[in-house]
């Protein structure tokens, strides 16, 4: 039986599902209250381009936030989904949480430059440190948009606001601090630059162990101006990208051609991410080179952006390191968690 529309008695177009049969309006969330043109809202809009596209599983989806205006952003997308929203900084022990008790959820952490690179410091390196499964997302603005437009640690040295005055302290670099805490996937991106955006999303979801992006996300309310690095009008002129990503799923056959100046990074989960290299000389899966080239721009004012590091080697995540059961601690029953009193004493008398 066709189906026409009312108005034009034509034949309506199909309406596109994903491997799941899911329409991709399922993976939306509730209605935004950000500010219009907020870069969060961008970086939420490629997060259900992507989720759809995976196919991701709602109901083993876990969003978790911590406080400030990204941290918002997680009610916007993937409706279906479980979230927690936590307090200021501490998402990544929240996030650490869900991951040890079901390994079998996919785990979303969405935070903020105050959130992340401000009083969580401490809490988002142990994460990095920890290797816990999980995207980590930093929606990277520079400022404190929910409390009216203070400095961030990751705002410019010399940069001025209309209510904060003159900043004389320099920047944190989030990239930085997560290869120096030996994370096992970096990269940066510009919420202006969805493609870029979403390519480095799914190399993220197929990631074994932790995934930062520092995605910079202009606030437009109270950051948006030309001289600042956080803006939309510097991120389009300014930006560097390092390689142009491809990502193939493990249930598509590989289409591309291979040409002078590319690699292919095989992901854990078998699916594969062929990287065209703009600059000939950066080996993202040098870490010396990661951390000399980020350092370059940082001198030289660039805004360099794409996949700055990842780690091919089989570094165990928390979940080996804890040598925990295949079966998620939250699926054993209670005979298998509460060692019995006999135990107890056997495992005592040899004390």
């Amino acid at each position: 039986m066709s189906v026409t529309t009312e108005n034009t008695g034509r034949p309506a177009a199909a309406v596109k599902t994903n491997h799941l049969g899911l329409e991709k309006a399922v993976y939306k969330g509730a209605p935004s209250t950000l500010c219009k043109g907020c870069g969060h809202d961008t970086i939420g809009q490629r997060i259900i381009n992507v989720a759809w596209e995976l196919g991701l599983d709602q109901t083993q989806v876990v969003k978790m936030s911590g406080i400030g205006c990204s941290s918002k952003s997680p009610a916007y997308f993937m409706g279906w989904s479980h979230a927690f929203n936590g307090v200021h900084g501490r998402m990544p022990a929240i996030a650490t949480g869900a991951a040890v008790a079901n390994r079998d959820l996919t785990v979303i952490g969405i935070s903020g430059d105050g959130d992340t690179a401000s009083i969580g410091t401490g809490q988002f390196k142990h994460a990095v440190r920890r290797n816990v499964p999980m995207v980590y997302i930093v929606e990277n603005n520079g400022v404190y948009g929910l409390t009216k437009g203070q400095f961030s640690a990751t705002a410019d040295l010399g940069q001025r606001l209309k209510y904060a005055g003159l900043n004389n302290l320099p920047p944190l670099d989030i990239c930085l601090e997560a290869l120096a805490a030996n994370a096992t996937f970096v990269a940066r991106s510009f919420a202006g630059d969805p493609r870029q955006v979403e390519a480095l999303l799914k190399a993220a979801f197929s990631h074994r162990g932790i995934a930062v992006l520092d995605i910079i996300s202009p606030c437009v309310t109270f950051n948006n101006h030309d001289d600042s690095t956080k803006s939309y009008s510097w991120g389009k002129q300014k930006e560097t990208a390092l390689n142009e990503l491809n990502f193939i799923p493990p249930y598509e056959e590989i289409t591309v051609g291979y040409y002078e100046g590319e690699m292919e990074v095989a992901m854990h989960d078998g699916s594969r991410v062929v990287l065209k290299k703009l600059d000939p000389d950066y080996d993202p899966t040098n870490k010396l080179n990661a951390f000399q080239t980020l350092e370059s721009a940082r001198q030289n004012q660039q805004f360099i952006t794409g996949l700055i590091y990842i780690n091919q080697e089989e570094r165990p995540d928390l979940h080996e390191l804890l040598h925990y059961t295949e079966t998620p601690l939250v699926h054993l029953p209670e005979e298998k968690l509460r060692p019995s009193r006999q135990a107890l004493e056997e495992v005592m008398a040899k004390l």
